[in-house]
Parts: C-alpha cells; sequence; structure tokens
C-alpha cells in the first residue's frame, strides 16, 4: 500500500475511534449528572445524619449538666433555706400571726423544691445512671399511670438491661415519645411496655387500646417528636416503626443493637 493510501486509511481509522468516545462522552454526560446528583444526595444524607447525631450528643450532655446544676446549686441552696426557716421558726416568739407566715414560706419553698425536682427529671433522669435502664424505665411507667389514671403493665428482663449509655437514652427518649403521644392523641385505657432482650439488641415495644391510627391515612411519622426519636434511633444503627395494633389500637416498636456504631 502507497504511503498515501496508509496515511489516509490512519486518519479514517483516528476518526472512528474519536467519533467512538465522543458518543461515549455524550451518553456518560447524559448518565453521570443523575449519578452525581444521587451520590451527593446521599452523601449530603449522610452528613446530615451524622451532623444530628452530634446535635443529640451535645444536646444530651448540656441537659444533663444543667440538671446536675440545678440539683447541686439551686437544690442544694433550697434546702438550706428550708431548715434555716425551722430553726428561725423554732427561734422567733410563738404568735399565731407569725407561725402562720412562717408556715406559708415553708410551703412555698417545698413547693418549688418539687418545681426544680421535676425540672431535674424532665432535663436528665439521673435514675437511668446510677440505677439502671430497668429502674427508669419502669419508674417512667409507674408515673405517667398515676398522673393520667391509665392502666400501664410493663415487663422488664429480670437482669438489668447491660447497654452503652446512648442506647438507654434512645430507649428512654422513645418511651417518654410514645406515652406522650398517648396521653396527647390515644385516648386509651390501658398500655403495655414489652422490653426483649437478647445477645444482639434490645426490642421495646409500646402498645395502647386506644383510638388507633386513622384507616385512611397511611401510617407515618408526621410528628417531629417521633421524627426526632425516629432519626436518633438509625444514628445508633437501630429501628423505629409505627403500626396499628391488631387488637385495636397502636404498636410502637424500637429495636436497637446492643454494640451500636457510634460508640
Amino acid at each position: 500500500m502507497r504511503p498515501a493510501m496508509k496515511s489516509s486509511c490512519m486518519i479514517h481509522n483516528l476518526n472512528l475511534v474519536l467519533t467512538f468516545h465522543h458518543s461515549r462522552g455524550a451518553m456518560s454526560a447524559q448518565t453521570d449528572p443523575n449519578k452525581e446528583t444521587a451520590q451527593a444526595d446521599a452523601e449530603r444524607a449522610a452528613d446530615l445524619s451524622e451532623l444530628l447525631g452530634h446535635v443529640n450528643t451535645s444536646w444530651d450532655n448540656e441537659r444533663r449538666a444543667l440538671s446536675r446544676q440545678l440539683h447541686d446549686s439551686l437544690g442544694s441552696s433550697l434546702t438550706a433555706l428550708t431548715m434555716h426557716l425551722s430553726l428561725l421558726t423554732q427561734k422567733m416568739p410563738q404568735e399565731a400571726a407569725l407561725l402562720d407566715r412562717a408556715a406559708t414560706m415553708k410551703q412555698l419553698l417545698l413547693n418549688v423544691i418539687e418545681t426544680n425536682r421535676q425540672m431535674q427529671m424532665k432535663l436528665w433522669n439521673d435514675k437511668l445512671e446510677f440505677l439502671g435502664v430497668n429502674v427508669a424505665l419502669g419508674e417512667l411507667a409507674a408515673q405517667f399511670a398515676e398522673q393520667h389514671k391509665i392502666t400501664v403493665r410493663c415487663s422488664l428482663p429480670e437482669d438489668e438491661l447491660i447497654c452503652p449509655r446512648n442506647v438507654g437514652v434512645a430507649l428512654l427518649r422513645t418511651l417518654e415519645e410514645a406515652l406522650g403521644n398517648i396521653a396527647a392523641h390515644a385516648q386509651a385505657s390501658e398500655v403495655d411496655i414489652i422490653i426483649d432482650d437478647n445477645d444482639e439488641a434490645l426490642m421495646m415495644t409500646v402498645k395502647d387500646d386506644g383510638v388507633g391510627l386513622p384507616a385512611s391515612e397511611p401510617v407515618e411519622m408526621s410528628k417531629h417528636g417521633l421524627r426526632s426519636v425516629r432519626e436518633r434511633v438509625h444514628y445508633l444503627g437501630g429501628s423505629l416503626s409505627l403500626a396499628a395494633n391488631p387488637q385495636g389500637g397502636t404498636a410502637l416498636t424500637v429495636v436497637l443493637p446492643r454494640v451500636t456504631p457510634k460508640e
């Protein structure tokens, strides 16, 4: 073959190769943006989940510190004031008007002490740390039953639940949210709280006999409280579901691994 013909063939082949690569590039340009968008969305979702987990952890630490401060500083001062008032009452003239005023002051102090105690509990349930998960969950259920006059059956493992602190906090926050929704919406007369424990995971189910979920609407967690709890659970590698209870009412179930990916 002559050199001119060989050059012509080479140029033709090169053009074919370039055309092929350009066509592949054009096809990639059409598909890559979708893949890049999906990847960016996935990375953003992961970043947001990580950020929310960090916010929850920081929030828990702040609530715990504030609760301790209320207990150690304000609580101690209020207790000291009550003692000083009792001593003053013994030393002052035993006149009816003075005794009545002292009794009123003491009752006011006792009311403030009780309010301070309730604030501490709402910020951080220290029983979770000092007495364990079983006691914290059991007392929360008992307080709810007494406050709302609802029958609550709480089934807990005989042995103390041994789990990381963040798992215990997630269980407690989930139960608080579940009981709060029952009190606000369910019109229930009975509640069952069941904790199942095995080597790999903890499962808590909260069932009520209330009005249940609307049949015409899909089951979804549209309330911010439930969504916040769900994200906290997902961050720890667990799952949370809300469904209609076959016996009537609603059942909320949370499953948390014993060893979380965020320890």
